[in-house]
């Protein structure tokens, strides 16, 4: 399942500024999928490593979620990454990438019409 609930484009019907209504088409996806915890073995990395892991751009249609459930007030708290990391992170494994953290981050991004959040990436190896 996609982030907005269907595998189509979806449509919302707007009322027009003279009267009329017309229809508006969103995105596809935020996120490639909503997922429900870490599907990955543990990685082992603490925040001193992940910070040696340099930021990059990362599509959010590419990211699996590990969280299915947002907390507003973070959403709309200004100060969320205020003892954070100012990066996502996510990891790389079997193909899929995974938003480990930086959900409320990704989402924000999204809200500000951007289709990339700047993250952090790990790629996990088979053991």
């Amino acid at each position: 399942m996609h982030a907005y609930g269907a595998e189509s484009a979806q449509r919302c019907i707007r009322s027009s500024p003279t009267g009329g209504i017309r229809t508006v088409r969103l995105p596809r996806v935020i996120f490639k999928r909503v997922g429900e915890g870490r599907p990955y073995p543990d990685h082992g990395l603490d925040s001193r490593a992940w910070a040696r892991v340099p930021p990059r751009a990362v599509r959010l249609d590419q990211l699996v979620t590990t969280q299915d459930t947002l907390r507003l007030d973070t959403l709309l708290d200004d100060d969320s990454t205020f003892y954070g990391d100012l990066f996502a992170h996510v990891v790389e494994w079997r193909g899929e990438w995974y938003l480990e953290t930086g959900l409320h981050r990704a989402l924000r991004a999204a809200l500000h019409q951007r289709n990339v959040v700047h993250a952090r990436v790990h790629r996990l190896e088979e053991r």
